[in-house]
């Protein structure tokens, strides 16, 4: 009897059903065999971790919030707490009894602003034989570089003593700019240097202001002025920039003048004894935040600085999406880096207190540089959408609710007209914390961005002039314009695709209404990844 062969014809629809929902089904299986022995555990310790990070952020900013009340009931101003006495005329002396001043203004291809920083130094109030100004020009455009020496020109014309210097490279970036120009030959005499970014206009009378805390207290070796910010209302970006730099500047700056006399150098907007930058060492190029680098290390040896919060230096904000996420990445990279190579020069300095050393080390940059960063992002934007696809991990109501909203509080004291952006800065900072993370990891492991400066770019009154030129029916100035392509940043969508997925399995499965706040944070995510942050105008 022979064999009957039978061949079963089966459709390839069925075929591919059939494969796809076995790849489905071992995918399951084997998630299901990691997730409780690898999974679970390491979820939960991420989960130990960002509250243990959350706690330690939330006693720093009651700390600062407690301390900053007890200062503004309490504390004596620095006029009264330092000797001080205003800067007067005497007709025997003459003009001897005012200290020379040198004041530099760095600038790289700044051709939207540098009339407005020489203009405004050029007319501070102090007298005209002890003042030096010096314009630090790093351009590489031609162009803009004769533009910059035609404008010092057009002012010594007037009788200011000012000069125009450049250099053959750009070594040390600003540092190496401001370090080359101290050693002129003509800056020989001056007592302080004061430094002014290219953006920043003075107040006439500033110099009287400020120096007399350095005339008469010959421990201080540094006077900062606060910041105000001429463009805040421009765009949504603005306005959230200004919400964290008030905060800064109202409470950090105030609290770590007020107890410690130390707090981080701005870079700009300061008054310097010279006498002080050459005990600590001068200017240094090792990290991209030379200013905080100059200031841990004055402080280091023994010198106070003084914070006058009403003292305020008129300046712009990036208003572009891609310009604000160089400056943060430099404003969070450099710390990081500087904490690692200065951490164990400050442990063991002997010039110092015990709790100054705490104050530095632990509150300044490891909770203020550091885990700030890192607890937003891990936990709002990694750790707590993680918990929802994997229901075994709890995270207690008190970290995901009660700490971080106490937290925004305490940070929202700063600009008290902006209180109605609260929410939406909430979720911009989230967004921006995944950029400081990263900036912070490549500092503290010295990785490849870790030295790289991108200029800030600023516009100056550029939109103003659009402004007025539309309102006169004239031609407005050209406008900046970006390529779509420039404004596509793909980390960032690649997130708002992350915790969209999240926000739905939580709608369809979750027990904790986290898909709210995951889809509005999906939102902003997807704006800046964009790049269309900066074009929303804020409502007052």
């Amino acid at each position: 009897m022979g064999e009957v062969s039978q061949k079963i014809m089966i459709p390839e629809s069925f075929q591919f059903q059939v494969s796809s929902y076995d790849i489905s089904g071992q995918l399951k299986l084997i998630w299901e065999l990691i997730k409780a022995p690898l999974i679970v555990p390491l979820l939960t310790l991420g989960v130990y971790i960002s509250l243990a990070m959350s706690l330690m952020l939330l006693m720093e900013r009651v700390y600062m919030g407690i301390v900053i009340i007890l200062v503004k009931l309490f504390w004596k101003k620095p006029e009264k707490r330092y000797k001080w006495e205003p800067m007067q005329d005497d007709i025997e002396s003459g003009n001897l009894n005012f200290p020379v001043v040198l004041v530099q203004i760095p600038m790289f291809n700044e051709k939207e602003v540098y009339k407005l920083s020489i203009g405004a130094a050029s007319n501070l109030s102090w007298p005209a034989d002890r003042l030096v100004i010096q314009v630090l020009d790093d351009s590489t455009d031609p162009a803009i570089k004769q533009m910059v020496e035609l404008e010092c020109q057009r002012w010594a014309s007037k009788g200011i003593n000012i000069r125009y210097q450049i250099r053959e490279n750009r070594t040390g970036y600003k540092a190496g700019a401001l370090k080359e120009g101290l050693k002129r030959s003509y800056v020989k005499h001056c007592e302080y240097v004061c430094i002014f970014d290219a953006d920043f206009q003075p107040e006439p009378d500033f110099l009287r202001r400020a120096i007399p805390f350095l005339v008469h207290n010959p421990d201080v070796a540094l006077v900062q002025a606060r910041w105000r910010f001429v463009n805040a209302d421009e765009c949504l970006l603005t306005r959230m920039q200004e919400m964290s730099l008030d905060y800064h500047f109202t409470v950090e700056q105030e609290v770590g003048s007020a107890t410690h006399a130390f707090f981080g150098f701005n870079g700009t907007a300061g008054v310097w004894r010279i006498a002080a930058i050459n005990d600590a060492g001068g200017w240094k190029d090792r990290t991209t935040v030379e200013d905080m680098d100059l200031a841990v290390r004055a402080s280091l040896r023994g010198w106070k600085f003084v914070y006058l919060g009403d003292l305020h230096v008129k300046s712009e904000l990036p208003s572009t999406f891609k310009a604000f996420r160089f400056q943060q990445h430099r404003w969070s990279c450099g710390p990081a880096n500087l904490f690692r190579k200065m951490v164990m020069e400050i442990v063991r300095n002997k010039r110092v207190n015990f709790w100054k050393k705490v104050y530095v080390i632990y509150s300044f940059f490891f909770v203020r540089k550091i885990i700030a960063h890192m607890v937003t992002f891990c936990f709002y934007c990694v750790v707590l959408p993680l918990t929802i696809l994997v229901p075994e991990v709890k995270v207690p109501i008190w970290g995901a609710v009660y700490i971080p909203s106490v937290i925004t509080i305490l940070n929202s004291v700063g600009t008290p007209r902006s209180i109605h952006l609260l929410f939406y800065w909430i979720l911009f900072e989230n967004v921006m914390s995944l950029h400081r993370t990263k900036a912070a990891l490549i500092g503290l492991l010295e990785a490849g961005r870790v030295n790289e400066w991108v200029v800030t770019e600023k516009l100056g009154n550029t939109l103003q002039k659009a402004a007025d030129a539309r309102k006169a029916n004239t031609k407005a100035p050209r406008k900046f314009r970006f390529k779509f392509t420039d404004r596509i940043n793909t980390l960032e969508l690649g997130f708002a695709a992350f915790l969209f997925l999240c926000g739905c399995y939580d709608f369809v499965n979750g027990k904790n209404n986290y898909f709210i706040y995951l889809w509005l944070q999906t939102v902003t995510f997807f704006i800046t990844g964009i790049g269309y942050v900066g074009t929303i105008i804020p409502s007052s």
